[in-house]
């Protein structure tokens, strides 16, 4: 059976070749004799492959000495919480409200100290990002936290938040490793991998040094302390070996695509072709203010509920997956990460012509 283009938001497409390579070391990887799912994560080989995958990582986004990156566990939904255990000094903090991770983080971060709401897009469906220029910032806030790129809405915030100086936290989830970064703007940066990395159950954190301490509240548990994970070498208990392993084959492929600045080049030239359309379009329509649009995840509607549905329907048939909206706000979502070629957003934008035409 032939490979259908899959716009799922995540858990979402990975390079062909990472996956070909895979499955080739499934039974024995590099002469050992035997996968890396069955491997001692305390083995020399195992170490190896950890060791590699955090070196490309660090060359890939150019990240600093003074920043610890962990692997960890739980999904990106977990640092909800480990953000406040570990970062509220003083039990306050600012948050953006830009969607339903932004909110998310916000309503737990309420179970620890006082989170407060600094701007929202909440007004208009979350179409928009909000003016964060001059936000009315206290002396007294630990940290300003973002979720950079909106998976949901298809918003992505173009210009960081002006936070007085405060530390900038970001869930940059669904736009990891999709451009360059600048890791010395965030006190602290996050993803879970599913969405354009590798497969779920890995959270990445790259976090600054001096931001880490055992000074979190009380209530942290063990392993929700950054401090144990950046004590260890994210080798404290067993990490998400394959996954893993999985994230640092991607990293290599990356590398060798050009690294980050082609892959925004690459983005930017498939998100073009989908927006366009978009844009000229009769009965098709995005949903975000454009100068907001995300280069990964592309929110767009009829104005119809029923042909919404016989698209997604008739999409699916054509050997387009996962384009139905989010349950919160139906339509169709594609999600265009790095390793969705650029000829199947081509290939869906032949299909929506097609679709348009049969239903004018």
């Amino acid at each position: 059976m032939a490979r259908i283009y899959n716009f799922s938001a995540g858990p979402a497409v990975l390079p062909e070749e990472v996956l070909k390579e895979a499955a080739a070391e499934m039974l024995d990887y590099e002469g050992c004799g035997m996968s890396v799912m069955e491997m001692s994560h305390r083995s020399k080989v195992y170490d190896k492959i950890i060791k590699e995958a955090e070196a490309d990582l660090r060359e890939l986004m150019n990240i600093p000495e003074h920043y610890k990156v962990l692997f960890l566990q739980g999904g990106a939904s977990l640092i909800f919480a480990s953000v406040p255990m570990n970062l509220m000094k003083h039990k306050k903090a600012g948050y953006i409200i830009t969607g339903q991770w932004a909110k998310k983080a916000y309503q737990e971060a309420k179970i620890y100290g006082e989170a407060i709401e600094l701007a929202s897009s909440a007004d208009q469906t979350f179409s928009y990002i909000p003016d964060c220029s001059d936000l009315e910032i206290s002396d007294d806030l630990d940290y300003v936290y973002i979720c950079e790129n909106n998976t949901i809405y298809g918003t992505k915030y173009h210009t960081l938040p002006n936070t007085k100086g405060k530390i900038l936290v970001a869930d940059v989830s669904s736009c990891f490793l999709s451009e360059p970064v600048d890791v010395t703007k965030y006190g602290m940066l996050y993803a879970g991998v599913q969405k354009n990395v590798g497969p779920a159950g890995v959270q990445i954190v790259i976090i600054r040094e001096d931001l880490i301490s055992d000074e979190v509240l009380p209530c942290t548990p063990t392993m929700m302390k950054f401090k144990t994970h950046a004590d260890n070498d994210s080798l404290y208990n067993t990490p998400p070996c394959y996954g893993i392993y999985i994230c640092g084959k991607v990293f290599r492929w990356l590398k060798a695509m050009g690294g980050l600045e082609e892959m925004k080049r690459r983005n930017e030239e498939k998100a073009k072709v989908l927006y366009d359309f978009l844009d000229e379009s009769k009965l098709f329509r995005g949903t975000v203010r454009k100068e907001d649009r995300s280069l990964m995840n592309v929110p767009f509607v009829t104005g119809n509920a029923e042909l919404d549905g016989l698209f997604v329907a008739e999409a699916k048939k054509a050997g387009f997956e996962n384009l139905k909206g989010h349950r919160t706000v139906g339509g169709m979502r594609a999600s265009i990460y790095n390793a969705m070629p650029k000829e199947g957003v081509e290939a869906l934008v032949a299909f929506m012509r097609k679709f348009e035409e049969e239903n004018k």
